[in-house]
C-alpha cells in the first residue's frame, strides 16, 4: 500500500510566517489524486468498461428505433404491418434499453469501493497527518474553518469521481460515437452542425463558469469564517455568559451570514445567466439540425427513421450537456477543495524524526539532563537562556519561579513539542532529537496544569492513559487519584459522561482524572505541570503523598508555584525571566536567603 510522505520534513524556523495556500493547478490535483484511485486498478478499468458497453448500447437505442419507424412505413390497415415487424427488433430495443441501466449501475457497482476507499484514505492520512504537525499549529490553528475543508474535501473525492466518471467521460465517449455515426451514414454537415454547437456550448460555459468561480470561492471563505466563528463561540459558551454577550456573538455571526447571503445571491444570479445562454445555443443546434434532417426527408434523401433518429441523438446528447455547467461547476469546486486539503496535508512539519532515527532505550528509571538549553517560540522573544540541569535517576527535581519564567517550556521541550535550538536534552545518554517522538512521549507520563477531557466517559478518560485497560486498572488508578469514591457516588458511574472538553467536572475533579490518567500509564519519566493547582488543601495533602510515593522510583520534573509542595524535591530550581538563579535542597534555598527564602515567606505567611 502507498504510505505518505510530507513534501518537506524541515523544521520551520521559530516565529515564522504560515505558509501561503499552494497554487496547485487542476492538473496537479489530479495527478496528486490518481495513486489513491489506482490502488484499485482493476476496478478503474472494469468500471471503463461497463461505462464505454453503457454507451454503445445507449447508442444503439435510436439506431434500432430507426428501423423500427421504417418497418412501420406502411399504410393503416395493412394486414402486412404486424408481419414486417420483426420481433427480434422489439426485442433487441427492449434489450438496449435494460443494458444500458445494466451497465451504468454494475459500473457504480464496481467503483463505489474504489471512490470510498480512496476517501477514507486520504481521511486517514489528513487525520494522521494533523496529529503529527506541531503544537505551534495547533495553537495558531482554526478548528471550524480546518474541519469545514477537510469535509469539504473528502466530500470533493466523491464528488470529482461522481461528476467525471459518471457523466463527463460518458458524454465524451457518446458524443464521439453520435458524430462518427451522423458522419459515416449522413453527410460531414450534420456533425458539423452539431460541433459548431458543442464549441459554442462549451467555450461559453467554460468562460461564464470560470468567471462565477470568484463568487463561489467568496462563498466558501464566508462559509468557513461564519463556521469558526460559531464553533469558537459555542467551545467559550461559559466566557460568553460571564460577559452577557450573546447578543454581540450572535450579531458578529450574523454579520458573516449577511456576507454570505450576498455572495450566494450574486452566484445564484450569475447561474441564471449561465443555464439561459446554454439553452439558448441548445435550442439553436437542435432547430438547425432538425431542419435540416427535414429538408432530408422531403429530398427522399433521408428516411422518417433516420429523422426520428437524429432529434432521438440530438435529445440524448442534449440532456446530459444541459448539466455541464452544472457539472463543470462542481467539478472545479471539488478540485479547490481537494487542493486545500492536500495542501494540508503537505503542510511542513516542525518536529520530525531524523532520517532512521530509533527508539529511545530504556532499561529502568533514566537520568534526564539538560545541557545548555537555549529556545525562543518567536526570535524576537527569547525563553530560555542557557539552562543546564540534571535529574537523576528515580529523584525529583522542582522548577519554581514566577508566571513567564520558563517553567512550563522546559515540560513542553522534554516532552518534544518543540526542538530546541541551542544546546541539548538527554534522556539516558541519548539526545531526544535523534530518537523517535513516539519512543519519548511514551516514555514520559505529564499531568498538565490545564486539563481538557474527551467528551466521553469517566471511564474513557482514565483509560486513556492505557489504551485496553480493564476495569481494575482503572478503578485501581482512580483510588490512587482520590477520586474514585466520587465516582462511585455518581448515578452512571464510571459511565458519566465529562462532557466537552470535560465541562460537566470541577476543576479538582477534572484534574484528578488527569492524575489517574497518567499513573495507568506508570511512565519512567513524570512530569507534574501544577498537577495539583485546582485541588483544595485536604486532597493536595493526600494526593501530594500519593504521587510522592509514585514517584520514588520514577524521574520526575515538576513545576510548581505552591513552595509547599515541592520541599522533599532532590533539587529545586528557582527560575527567572528564562535562567536558573538559585539551586539547591529546600533547606540549602532557605539558608541562602535570596529569592526562594523570599517566595517561602511571602507564601507562608499568606497561608
Amino acid at each position: 500500500m502507498r504510505s505518505f510522505a510530507p513534501v518537506s520534513t524541515s523544521p520551520a524556523a521559530p516565529g515564522s510566517p504560515p505558509e501561503p495556500t499552494l497554487n496547485r493547478s487542476d492538473w496537479a490535483t489530479l495527478q496528486r489524486l490518481f495513486p489513491y484511485l489506482w490502488d484499485y486498478k482493476w476496478r478503474v478499468l472494469a468500471a471503463l468498461a461497463f461505462m464505454v458497453g453503457a454507451k454503445v448500447a445507449n447508442v444503439g437505442v435510436p439506431l434500432l428505433l430507426k428501423n423500427l419507424v421504417d418497418a412501420m412505413s406502411f399504410k393503416p390497415g395493412d394486414v402486412q404491418a404486424v408481419l414486417v415487424v420483426p420481433a427480434a427488433l422489439l426485442v433487441g430495443y427492449g434489450l438496449l434499453r435494460l443494458s444500458t441501466s445494466l451497465f451504468t449501475e454494475l459500473r457504480e457497482l464496481v467503483f463505489a469501493k474504489a471512490t470510498e476507499g480512496a476517501a477514507r484514505r486520504i481521511s486517514l492520512e489528513v487525520f494522521r497527518h494533523l496529529h503529527a504537525l506541531s503544537l505551534r499549529f495547533h495553537l495558531e490553528r482554526q478548528t471550524g474553518g480546518m474541519t469545514r475543508d477537510i469535509e469539504r474535501g473528502t466530500r470533493g473525492v466523491h464528488s470529482l469521481i461522481s461528476y467525471s466518471l459518471y457523466s463527463i467521460i460518458p458524454t465524451l465517449i457518446e458524443v464521439t460515437l453520435v458524430l462518427t455515426l451522423l458522419a459515416v451514414k449522413f453527410d460531414v454537415w450534420f456533425a458539423g452542425i452539431t460541433i459548431i454547437a458543442l464549441v459554442f456550448y462549451i467555450t461559453f460555459t467554460v468562460t461564464v463558469t470560470e468567471w462565477r468561480t470568484k463568487f463561489r470561492k467568496e462563498m466558501n471563505e464566508l462559509d468557513s469564517s461564519a463556521h469558526s466563528r460559531a464553533i469558537d463561540s459555542l467551545l467559550n459558551y461559559e466566557t460568553v455568559k460571564y460577559f452577557n454577550n450573546e447578543d454581540f456573538e450572535a450579531h458578529r455571526y450574523d454579520e458573516n451570514l449577511k456576507r454570505y447571503r450576498a455572495a450566494a445571491v450574486k452566484s445564484q444570479t450569475t447561474l441564471s445567466l449561465l443555464n439561459t445562454g446554454q439553452q439558448l445555443i441548445i435550442a439553436a443546434g437542435l432547430v438547425a439540425m432538425l431542419w435540416r434532417a427535414t429538408q432530408g426527408v422531403v429530398d427522399g434523401r433521408m428516411t422518417l427513421g433516420d429523422l426520428v433518429m437524429v432529434n432521438a441523438f440530438m435529445i440524448q446528447l442534449y440532456i446530459p450537456l444541459g448539466f455541464l455547467g452544472v457539472l463543470y461547476r462542481e467539478i472545479k469546486q471539488s478540485l479547490t477543495d481537494l487542493s486545500k486539503m492536500f495542501t494540508l496535508m503537505e503542510k511542513e512539519r516542525e518536529i520530525a524524526d531524523e532520517p532512521g532515527a530509533q527508539a529511545l532505550s530504556l532499561q529502568s528509571s533514566p537520568a534526564v539532563r539538560f545541557e545548555n538549553v537555549s529556545f525562543a517560540y518567536e526570535p524576537s522573544r527569547p525563553i530560555l537562556h542557557n539552562i543546564s540541569f540534571e535529574i537523576p535517576p528515580g529523584k525529583t527535581v522542582a522548577v519554581v519561579g514566577s508566571s513567564g519564567a520558563g517553567k512550563s517550556t522546559l515540560a513542553r521541550l522534554l516532552f518534544r513539542f518543540y526542538d530546541v535550538q541551542q544546546g541539548r536534552i538527554m534522556v539516558a545518554g541519548q539526545d531526544i532529537k535523534q530518537v523517535t517522538q513516539a519512543s519519548v512521549r511514551q516514555a514520559i507520563g505529564i499531568v498538565p496544569q490545564d486539563t481538557v477531557l474527551f467528551n466521553d466517559t469517566v471511564e474513557y478518560n482514565i483509560a486513556y492513559g492505557k489504551p485496553g485497560a480493564g476495569r481494575a486498572e482503572v478503578e485501581e488508578a482512580a483510588r490512587a487519584a482520590r477520586i474514585h469514591s466520587f465516582i462511585s457516588s455518581t448515578p452512571a458511574g464510571y459511565a458519566t459522561m465529562v462532557g466537552e472538553r470535560g465541562l460537566k467536572l470541577s476543576g479538582g475533579e477534572k484534574q484528578r482524572v488527569a492524575i489517574a490518567r497518567t499513573l495507568l500509564k506508570n511512565p519512567p519519566i513524570m512530569i507534574f505541570d501544577e498537577a495539583t493547582s485546582a485541588l483544595d488543601s485536604a486532597n493536595e495533602r493526600a494526593i501530594q503523598a500519593e504521587l510522592r510515593s509514585i514517584a520514588e522510583n520514577k524521574t520526575t520534573l515538576v513545576v510548581a508555584h505552591r513552595l509547599s509542595t515541592v520541599v522533599d524535591a532532590h533539587e529545586i530550581l528557582v527560575m527567572e525571566a528564562g535562567q536558573i538563579i538559585e539551586r539547591g535542597t529546600h533547606a540549602a534555598l532557605l539558608a541562602l536567603g535570596g529569592r526562594y527564602a523570599s517566595m517561602w515567606a511571602l507564601q507562608q505567611s499568606s497561608e
